[in-house]
């Protein structure tokens, strides 16, 4: 069912009668999308949307708040996403080594919560940036071109994985933490993305 665009506060990238940010019409001057790109592009710009309107008119301070028993909280699923995103984009530049920078004993802390100068602000920019160069990867990319897994237990030995999957993999990672931001806002102040 398609999100009436006239009742959705949400700006919409495929709903023609919301402006356009300026990258959607500098990418299409220069490089001709396929149908499929196109398609890729609109649900990664559409769910990171959803995610971001979670924090809309949030402090740091609500932003870092755990209204749940989980551990989560909005800033951190952010910077998470943000974090997965660019590590699955370099992936599908450069294979699984491409893919482990900046990891360590630390990671989930870092990954998670806001360290000692960062802010809301911040994060989202850095997750703009990521956005920004991920969907000129998703542009310009072979998408049948793949590098083997990283080594983990939840992956079946030497299975490989195409550009193709892998976006589509940012966009079901976007999209279910998207879900979690969505509950949390609405425990924080009763904010809903829908509905």
């Amino acid at each position: 069912m398609p999100i009436a665009p006239n009742r959705h506060p949400l700006p919409l990238t495929s709903d023609p009668s919301q402006e356009d940010d300026g990258r959607r019409r500098a990418m299409t001057d220069t490089t001709t999308l396929t149908r499929e790109r196109t398609d890729l592009l609109e649900s990664l710009r559409r769910h990171r949307a959803f995610l971001r309107f979670t924090v809309q008119n949030l402090t740091d301070e609500q932003a870092k708040t755990r209204p749940t028993v989980s551990a989560l909280n909005l800033a951190g699923l952010i910077k998470h996403v943000a974090a997965t995103e660019a590590g699955w984009t370099r992936f599908a530049e450069g294979g699984a080594e491409a893919m482990r920078r900046n990891w360590g004993p630390d990671a989930w802390s870092r990954h998670w919560h806001l360290q000692d100068g960062e802010t809301l602000a911040g994060v989202l920019a850095d997750y703009e940036e990521v956005a920004r160069h991920t969907d000129d990867v998703v542009a310009t990319a072979d998408l049948d071109a793949d590098h083997a897994l990283p080594e983990a237990p939840w992956f079946e030995p030497g299975a490989r994985w195409s550009a193709r999957r892998v976006f589509l993999h940012i966009i079901a990672e976007t999209s279910q933490h998207a879900g979690h931001a969505d509950i949390l806002r609405e425990s924080i102040d009763g904010q809903k993305t829908m509905g």
